[in-house]
């Protein structure tokens, strides 16, 4: 009998591998063994199943398109050339990108010390050969429910962390111990940009140190200062909200915490002030980080101007305003802005 043919290399673009990850109906299954037999056996019944497939006949190919495609299972022979199963085995769970991912070792050993040394290399699960579609896809379902279920989980954190975004909120997961960003949303990602110069996995370091400091704090279910951040009149105010995972490694001072953003621009509130005093732009700039306690100097820095220019403007801001000091037109400012825009932080 004709050997049966090896079903063709997939492919492995960029964009068909994303086409294959986007199918929410179709799970990928990665197969790797160096028989063709094997392969074209499993990759027909696991296509008629509804699986996407993809096979590797060697340990390093198998790491690459594990790595590359993200597979919800691997099903690995044991006993290949060169780089053997138990060494990919090894190798998946020591990489954080594919260490979840379950491992059904397919074996022609049955000796206790083999099945053994396939669940010590992390294998969830063993068949023996011949291979026998049916006992595989039987195996397969029962590993991937719970992997399904922690996707369905994930996938639902992730949008309700997405849907802050629409409400001008933003998070992130910051790991404690390491500093490393772990997840983040669009909105988060933009905003650490424009205020740190910062992206994943860089956590900014104001936002790591103030994490660390408060973390006895929040371990103790007392809500930590928050920290906020100014970018001209613009404002990011950092919460800590809970932590995500595993509590024993939270309470040793690590950990993974979610931590949510919220922007404030005070365009608005310099705007309140030009219109009810009848300022300048620049005028109500001015008056605006008066109010925020600012002295001359540092003024002239945020704006890009001399200290005599704001000078001069200050001069103006109190003409018009009919008061003789800052602390005067502050306070006057002040009040307006209350009436105007009563959530401003002053």
């Amino acid at each position: 009998m004709d050997p049966l043919p090896l079903p063709p290399p997939p492919d492995t673009s960029a964009p068909a591998l994303a086409r294959r990850l986007d199918r929410a109906s179709s799970e990928l299954v990665l197969i790797v063994d160096d028989v063709p037999d094997n392969l074209a056996v499993l990759h027909d019944a696991l296509d008629e199943s509804g699986y996407t497939v993809l096979v590797a006949t060697g340990g390093e190919a198998a790491l690459a398109r594990a790595a590359q495609a993200g597979p919800d299972i691997v099903l690995l022979d044991a006993m290949m050339p060169g780089m053997d199963g138990f060494e990919v085995a090894r190798r998946l769970k020591a990489a954080p990108a594919t260490a979840q991912i379950p491992i059904i070792f397919m074996t022609g050993l049955t000796e206790t010390e083999h099945l053994v040394a396939a669940l010590e290399a992390g294998g969830v699960d063993y068949v023996t050969k011949p291979i026998r579609p049916k006992e595989v896809l039987a195996r397969m379902n029962v590993h991937l429910q719970g992997a399904r279920e922690k996707r369905q989980q994930a996938r639902q954190a992730g949008q309700a962390r997405n849907a802050l975004d629409a409400f001008g909120y933003a998070s992130i997961t910051v790991r404690a111990e390491d500093g490393r960003l772990m997840w983040q949303t669009p909105l988060a990602r933009d905003l650490l940009r424009d205020y740190f110069g910062t992206s994943a996995p860089a956590t900014p370091a104001p936002v790591l140190d103030w994490l660390r400091r408060h973390l006895a704090d929040a371990e103790r279910q007392i809500e930590p200062p928050r920290l906020t951040c100014e970018l001209g009149a613009r404002r990011l105010t950092f919460r800590l909200h809970r932590q995500i995972g595993d509590e024993d490694a939270a309470s040793a001072g690590g950990g993974d915490w979610l931590i949510i953003m919220r922007e404030a621009d005070d365009a608005a509130v310099i705007e309140a002030m030009s219109l009810s005093f009848k300022l300048t732009a620049r005028e109500a700039e001015v008056l605006y980080w008066v109010v925020k306690g600012k002295i001359n100097r540092d003024i002239a820095d945020i704006l890009g101007a001399s200290p005599a220019t704001v000078k001069k403007h200050l001069e103006r801001i109190l003409a018009k305003l009919g008061v003789e000091t800052r602390t005067a037109a502050a306070g006057m400012a002040m009040t307006r802005i209350r009436q105007l825009h009563p959530q401003f932080e002053g």
